[in-house]
């Protein structure tokens, strides 16, 4: 099933995919922004028994800092990159655990990991997503349900230019078939975060490793002697 908002565009990906693939495609145009659409989409994940793989692909981009951001523009960020994917999520999580398989995959950014980036309100809305993935995972793995974020740097989609974006002013920009087939490669390792652009995988494993490290230190009722009073 394609969701998007574009219908000629996804009458011509289904044309294509049943011509190459021979394979039956269903298309449900929405604009996740719309609560109409989503709550039909949500409807559809929580009563099509066919669909066993959610992906949360949908979103959009920041441009400017903090301070060029209006109201309108925050609401339609967190709208689409969090509220819709999180919905879309809890819609088909439970039937996807009743079943006892299945399979959640988000889409985030490595930017979630980089304020310096100054993408905020975009970055955090993708640090968001890394959080759900990692909760989702806790709760939905031991019930059969994989849940796997994956975390691109800049990748050449139009999502660059329609937040009126250069994206050949960027130094270093992947290609989409690429990103695709390493996510690819890290649902089949069933990996929970799947990063296509780190070449060192042991920074993320010391990265989550001294998180796990910081539970210690944080599951305490005492006030850090730094903080108490010296008066």
């Amino acid at each position: 099933m394609l969701v998007a908002r574009d219908n000629a565009r996804l009458e011509a990906l289904a044309a294509r995919l049943r011509d190459q693939h021979k394979i039956a495609v269903d298309l449900l145009p929405a604009d996740l922004t719309r609560q109409a659409d989503l709550a039909a989409v949500e409807a559809r994940l929580r009563d099509d028994a066919r669909i066993g793989i959610l992906i949360n692909n949908a979103g959009m981009a920041q441009s400017g800092g903090f301070l060029q951001q209006g109201a309108e523009s925050i609401d339609r960020l967190v709208a689409l990159n969090i509220t819709a994917l999180t919905r879309l999520a809890a819609a088909v999580a439970p039937r996807l655990a009743e079943s006892g398989t299945g399979a959640i995959v988000n889409i985030g950014s490595v930017v979630g990991f980089a304020p310096e980036f100054g993408m905020s309100i975009y970055g955090a809305t993708k640090a968001f997503v890394l959080f759900l993935s990692q909760g989702l995972s806790l709760e939905l793995s031991p019930k059969g349900v994989h849940v796997q974020a994956v975390l691109p740097a800049a990748t050449r989609t139009e999502i660059w230019q329609r937040a009126g974006m250069d994206v050949n002013a960027l130094p270093e920009v992947m290609e989409v078939d690429d990103l695709v087939d390493a996510a690819l490669v890290g649902f089949d390792r069933r990996e929970l975060v799947t990063i296509p652009p780190l070449q060192v995988a042991g920074r993320w494993d010391a990265l989550d490793s001294a998180r796990q490290g910081l539970l210690a230190d944080i599951r305490q009722a005492q006030v850090a002697e730094r903080y108490r009073s010296q008066a």
